[in-house]
């Protein structure tokens, strides 16, 4: 809440004088911090297993993102850096996406996880990394992107079905691991989302 003062000017003239509360403050560097943030392009490149601890760290901050072991994040960012992705802003992770070709079906991606930092949010950040990874020479025959979410994870929801309708194409649901067939009541059910097909052509730039 801000207070109004009226003081005089030189001029003998009176003027209204807003001093700003130091919560007031506190958003407003925040606000000014974001702003700063939003004019810094990140850069997208292909992750290095150097890369691993610093996605585990990332990872642990962007809830409700399952944690795995640093072990596997050095395994996300070697064996399956050709279709993952780091998004870097002035040398600090900002964003990650681990993905891999299906099994036996090379014309479909399976995007792992979506991590983004506070900072990197609402920028389309992630749309950005997914698109890159589309674009790559390893995913030349994909024609299908296929990822797993909970029904409460509502940011996810909306990032994959605005990629749908940016490809142009449907996506189907269905559940893939049963909360308790699977996991045994120990977390929710996984949805499959299944997109496409769409054409190299589509892709989204």
């Amino acid at each position: 809440m801000s207070a109004t003062s009226v003081a005089k000017s030189q001029s003998g003239s009176s003027e209204s004088k807003t001093e700003e509360s130091p919560e007031e403050k506190v958003t407003a560097r925040r606000g000014e911090a974001n702003e700063r943030a939003n004019n810094r392009e990140a850069l997208l490149r292909r992750p290095v297993s150097e890369d691993g601890a610093n996605v585990h760290r990332l990872i642990s901050r962007c809830p409700p993102l399952d944690e795995n072991s640093i072990y596997c994040n050095l395994l996300q960012a070697s064996h399956f850096a050709d279709t993952s992705v780091c998004a870097e802003v002035d040398g600090e992770l900002a964003g990650f996406v681990s993905g891999y070709l299906v099994p036996e079906r090379p014309d479909t991606l399976f995007v792992w996880q979506v991590a983004v930092a506070e900072a990197g949010r609402g920028q389309g950040l992630a749309g950005r990394m997914i698109r890159e990874i589309l674009r790559r020479p390893a995913c030349a025959q994909v024609r299908y992107l296929e990822t797993t979410i909970t029904p409460d994870n509502e940011a996810s929801w909306a990032l994959f079905r605005g990629l749908a309708r940016k490809l142009g194409t449907s996506i189907a649901e269905s559940v893939m691991f049963d909360r308790e067939r699977h996991f045994q009541g120990h977390h929710d059910s996984e949805m499959l989302l299944r997109i496409g097909p769409f054409s190299e052509s589509a892709e989204p730039g």
